[in-house]
């Protein structure tokens, strides 16, 4: 009977599920420990979140664009998701390479640990000792492959055929000690993931949240006119809660800031640079100031706008203490996890724009997933140039001499919000009957204000709805008409003119590069 003694070295070979095994152990043995090296360099360095955010930062505009409008606020989840999926695949791959000689896998393993590597290196939120959370995984992953790869291939994993099936590898002491090792590297990295997890997250910021206390504005906003709203009708409320604000940013995992380590910076273009730490500005006369803000990757009619009532400073007066000088053109804010944001330096420095370094958001200090400890909310502009969450740096300079994130991906450098109208209930395709219809709706033409909104039924004249009251003219109104709706299908439209006379174009646009027009329809089944 031959055995792997008597076959030449050339024909040993790993069977399947063998191989298979070998390469996610080396995944899981480099995510784990890549993880755990993390906590103590730097969370986001661990692998695969560098390499998720990577995917992120240097998506294409058309795929971002898809992203928010297909997958909303599922779009990170599903990155994850497919990002585990293909390094499963590469694992996978990696083993099945590698059934003879375990090089082939070595190489995949060394190219994707040194895409982690790179990863990270492109960060600019973290410094280099980073780097040890991707070498360290890149030496794990090598290290698991191709030890439990020797140890499978080895001439005493079994006694007879030169196929390592099933059956021969099962049979010895050696099958026994490949695996305890499998064994061991599985709980080993499933630990240091955990381990990772536990100490990359212990410094929370919603125990720093809790301990801000109660936000009391000096100068607070008028109460809400009981017509500021038409919720009963089909229309929003009036205020966002926290829970249902709209959130789109770039961020995989959402910052934790502590208000200890929070500070912001004021340079640049400036006769003095200034940092003011949290206690500094918590200190001030804090101002309330109801202000919608707007995603300019909004679709016609699509969901993403909110408001709120944000309390904080006023920008300027912060600027004021800098001395912002002749010439800056720009207000680049950095965020602490990296993200840059370009806002005209006009806008941020007129006061009657009402510019606000916000630290609270509804009553309450900013939840974390909205910029905790502080963010920018600018009225009038859309988010990405006007509403950096987690802002660390405000740096005053020319267009042309830094490129902020979105700008370099072909959005517009100066971003007013566009007059836009929505309407909110029937939904489309909604079957209604026929008769008097009640339609409810949504406008905004932040820092200009809404003149009218007028409604048609397929290519009929226009009708004027009822508008709310205007709260401010930074925030959104709502809207309510009746129309009588014969049987039949049957398309309705709206449109609104602003305060300047503007009235809405028919004609669609994209929202890249400045946000999108034209006006929002919905199909109604009239029985």
């Amino acid at each position: 009977m031959s055995t792997l003694q008597d076959a030449p070295p050339e024909t040993r070979r790993l069977s399947l599920p063998v191989a298979t095994l070998i390469g996610l152990l080396a995944l899981a043995a480099a995510l784990g420990v890549g993880h755990l090296v993390a906590a103590f360099v730097g969370y986001t360095a661990s692998p695969f979140i560098a390499v998720a955010n990577y995917v992120v930062d240097h998506s294409p505009t058309a795929v971002v664009k898809w992203a928010e409008r297909t997958l909303g606020t599922w779009d990170k989840p599903v990155l994850k998701i497919g990002l585990a999926v293909v390094l499963v695949l590469l694992a996978l791959l990696a083993g099945q390479l590698s059934r003879r000689t375990p090089r082939a896998g070595q190489v995949l393993v060394f190219v994707l640990g040194a895409a982690g590597i790179a990863a990270v290196y492109a960060r600019s939120d973290l410094g280099q000792v980073s780097l040890l959370a991707p070498v360290a995984a890149l030496v794990a992953g090598l290290a698991v492959f191709t030890s439990l790869h020797r140890l499978a291939l080895s001439r005493e994993s079994a006694d007879q055929g030169p196929e390592l099936s099933r059956e021969s590898s099962g049979s010895g002491a050696s099958r026994r000690k490949f695996l305890r090792a499998g064994v061991g590297v599985a709980a080993g990295s499933g630990l240091a993931a955990v381990v990772g997890q536990v100490a990359g997250t212990s410094s929370n910021a919603e125990d720093s949240r809790a301990a801000v206390g109660p936000l009391v504005p000096a100068r607070t906003v008028p109460p809400l006119p009981a017509d500021a709203d038409f919720a009963k009708l089909g229309s929003p409320p009036f205020i966002t809660p926290n829970a249902d604000f709209y959130r789109i940013d770039t961020a995989l995992v959402v910052p934790q800031v502590r208000t200890e380590d929070w500070s912001l910076k004021i340079h640049g273009m400036v006769d003095r640079e200034v940092t003011f730490s949290y206690a500094d500005i918590r200190n001030r006369p804090l101002v309330e100031r109801r202000v919608t803000l707007t995603c300019v990757s909004n679709e016609v009619g699509g969901p993403l706008i909110s408001n709120a009532a944000w309390i904080g400073v006023d920008l300027a007066d912060l600027l004021a203490e800098a001395g912002v000088q002749p010439g800056a053109e720009q207000m680049f804010a950095t965020s602490v996890d990296g993200w840059t944001c370009g806002t005209p330096a006009n806008v941020a420095l007129d006061p009657a724009r009402g510019a606000m370094l916000a630290i609270g958001m509804n009553g309450e200090p900013l939840p974390v997933e909205h910029g905790f400890p502080a963010r920018i909310v600018i009225p009038g502009l859309y988010g990405y140039v006007s509403a950096t969450k987690w802002v660390e740096s405000l740096e005053f300079t020319r267009w042309d001499a830094r490129q902020a994130y979105w700008l370099g991906r072909g959005w517009a450098e100066q971003a007013p919000i566009k007059t836009e109208s929505r309407i909110d209930t029937p939904n489309g395709f909604a079957g209604v009957t026929a008769g008097k219809v009640r339609l409810a709706g949504t406008v905004w033409a932040q820092h200009t204000g809404i003149a009218k909104v007028e409604v048609r039924l397929d290519q009929g004249p226009w009708f004027p709805a009822t508008l709310s009251a205007e709260v401010s003219k930074d925030t959104w109104r709502m809207w309510w008409i009746e129309l009588d709706v014969p049987k039949g299908t049957h398309q309705a439209s709206v449109r609104a003119t602003d305060s300047g006379g503007y009235t809405q174009t028919e004609n669609r646009a994209d929202p890249v590069p400045d946000g999108a027009t034209g006006w929002h329809s919905v199909t109604l089944d009239a029985r």
